[in-house]
């Protein structure tokens, strides 16, 4: 797939991107050859291939699930404005 001159113009004004003439030939120049990559990518069998979260293979190092801080909600709730069983009050904002 290759983009026209005009269709270049066309993409930069719904994006609302002024181009000159030399701008406009510059960038249909790239996004063609980004159209070409994807072409060649796209012609690749990958039939079989079993999808990677990662390009390499990487072990996350996982620290222990341990507590870390004071249970301090009591606090909090004594200095907060309104609270009810627990909860925190807020005023309604949606009618």
């Amino acid at each position: 797939m290759s983009l026209s001159i005009e269709e270049v113009r066309h993409i930069a004004r719904l994006a609302r991107i002024e181009l000159t003439d030399a701008d406009a030939h510059a960038t249909q120049a790239k996004l063609n050859g980004i159209f070409g990559l994807i072409e060649q990518m796209q012609a690749v069998d990958t039939a079989g291939v079993e999808p990677m979260s990662h390009p390499q293979d990487l072990a996350t190092r996982l620290r222990a699930d341990a507590v870390s801080e004071s249970d301090r909600r009591d606090a909090f709730q004594r200095i907060a404005p309104q609270t009810e069983n627990g909860l925190y009050l807020v005023p309604k904002v949606i009618e």
